[in-house]
């Protein structure tokens, strides 16, 4: 292929800084949601006996889209290893595979249920909207640097809903539910989350008191990730805008809008 056609197509296919890049990208938007709403209404037994043909014939024709779209993706870049086994390389896979295991898989009762599990797997179709949304990118980044905050906040929940679990243990009878710290732990959590079930529940009036602080407890739990995250994303917005450059070389991301060379290896960027 040309070097200038597939520099061209490179910059349409995975970048959104020009006209074309942009109109391929909300096609394949499009294109990714109706594919994910086909597998959706093919899990409504009455609709899939009703249009089964239809749904066949649909769900063929993206997946020889998206087959099209992925060996274009693999044709055009520099490193073909890199993008097949990075993240939305495998996404892209997972999306076309379970389709074809279902020709090559015996049409036995067992094997059909295998299949019918396998194609579910579609649905990381949706995944791939990640990559045409900007506001993904500030998410991301603002989950990365928040990371060690999360996972110390993590930790402080696994050890307080221990410590509340093994309480409520003590507290409350069998009867009530509490046959073991396990099942304790589950419901401090059900609890703590503000989820609450009520498949276990406190009678004793000591173990109403401490469910209420639990209840209580909760509010004010779930708002620290999301101060964090809010933090972070208000911190990561005021760093310089990105743009949609990926680097030809090692197809990373997240590159500020005049830089030349890429930051992650330091080969030079597309004009």
């Amino acid at each position: 292929m040309n070097a200038k056609l597939k520099k061209k197509l490179y910059e349409i296919v995975f970048e959104a800084d020009t006209l074309a890049g942009k109109i391929f990208d909300v096609i394949l938007l499009i294109v990714i949601l109706l594919s994910v709403i086909i597998v959706m209404l093919e899990s409504i037994d009455s609709f899939n006996q009703k249009h089964l043909h239809i749904l066949r014939i649909t769900e063929w024709f993206f997946t020889i889209l998206f087959s099209f779209e992925y060996i274009l993706r693999v044709f055009i870049v520099n490193k073909k290893h890199k993008y097949i086994f990075s993240f939305y390389g495998l996404i892209d896979l997972l999306a076309i595979l379970p389709t074809y295991v279902g020709l090559i898989i015996p049409g036995s009762t067992h094997s059909l249920a295998v299949v019918r599990s396998l194609r579910l797997l579609r649905i990381f179709r949706i995944l791939k909207l990640s990559r045409y949304i900007s506001e993904s990118h500030s998410l991301i980044r603002a989950l990365i640097a928040g990371k060690h905050k999360i996972g110390v906040f993590f930790v402080f929940i696994i050890m307080l809903v221990s410590i509340l679990g093994t309480i409520m243990y003590l507290v409350e009878d069998k009867e009530a539910g509490f046959t073991s710290i396990p099942q304790s732990i589950y419901w401090a959590v059900v609890t703590l989350t503000t989820v609450g079930y009520g498949d276990i529940a406190p009678v004793s009036d000591l173990g109403k008191f401490i469910a209420g602080f639990v209840m209580i407890l909760g509010y004010a739990i779930i708002a620290v990730p999301t101060g964090i995250i809010t933090s972070e994303m208000h911190r990561v917005n005021e760093i310089k805008e990105i743009s949609t450059q990926v680097c030809p070389n090692c197809l990373k991301e997240g590159h500020e809008t005049d830089a030349v060379y890429c930051k992650y290896c330091g080969k030079k960027l597309n004009a």
